[in-house]
């Protein structure tokens, strides 16, 4: 990963900790509430010096991340670290009182891709498309979720930057047994700061795959 600067940070990266990354990471089973996973668990790896997943949308069937790292091998080191706790508690919650041997299987089908980001345009452009990506997949179309303001199922509740927010602090409250996934305030200038010069973003937002 390019190492690339912005006003008062070193870097961010979409995959996506140098400039802000996104990275999409095939899947499976993450979305379905029937299975106890322990997300908390899985996103603990975010709490490194080098590494850290600012934000999250999980999907049927891929997982986006926006995360910051130092350098090329600190992302490189933080996602495959990321994707054995995954498949490691994932795998644990699928065989939780199953007869027979715990289960092996593939959780993550393809290897990552990341994409570097390095403008304003491009930093809001990423953020709309991950905290929005539920309502792309019209998962916002069935209920419980039609009656969700924002999806409970990514990080959106911890983005201080949404439209909707005006001067108040966090409007809103997620369901009963919600537990916020462990995600790190970005320190990048452009996931912070530098995507605001590209306009808002709106929890009504559909974000498209244009920039």
């Amino acid at each position: 990963m390019d190492t690339l600067t912005a006003p008062d940070d070193p870097v961010a990266a979409w995959l996506q900790f140098g400039l802000p990354r996104h990275g999409r990471v095939m899947v499976m089973g993450f979305r379905d509430a029937s299975v106890p996973i322990d997300l908390d668990r899985v996103f603990a790896i975010a709490r490194r010096e080098d590494f850290r997943i600012v934000h999250v949308s999980i999907q049927r069937t891929h997982v986006h991340l926006l995360v910051e790292a130092r350098h090329k091998q600190a992302l490189a080191s933080g996602m495959q670290g990321f994707q054995i706790s995954a498949a490691k508690h994932l795998n644990a919650a699928i065989s939780q009182g199953k007869p027979g041997p715990r289960r092996r299987g593939t959780v993550f089908p393809d290897r990552y891709h990341a994409e570097i980001i390095t403008s304003p345009r491009q930093a809001r452009h990423t953020l709309k498309y991950v905290l929005g990506n539920w309502r792309k997949h019209q998962e916002d179309r069935a209920a419980p979720m039609s009656a969700w303001t924002i999806d409970w199922f990514s990080s959106a509740a911890m983005f201080p930057g949404w439209a909707e927010y005006g001067e108040a602090a966090f409007l809103w409250r997620g369901p009963e047994t919600y537990d916020p996934l462990v995600v790190y305030q970005p320190k990048t200038w452009l996931l912070r700061e530098g995507w605001k010069k590209a306009g808002s973003i709106s929890v009504r937002d559909v974000p498209s795959a244009k920039q």
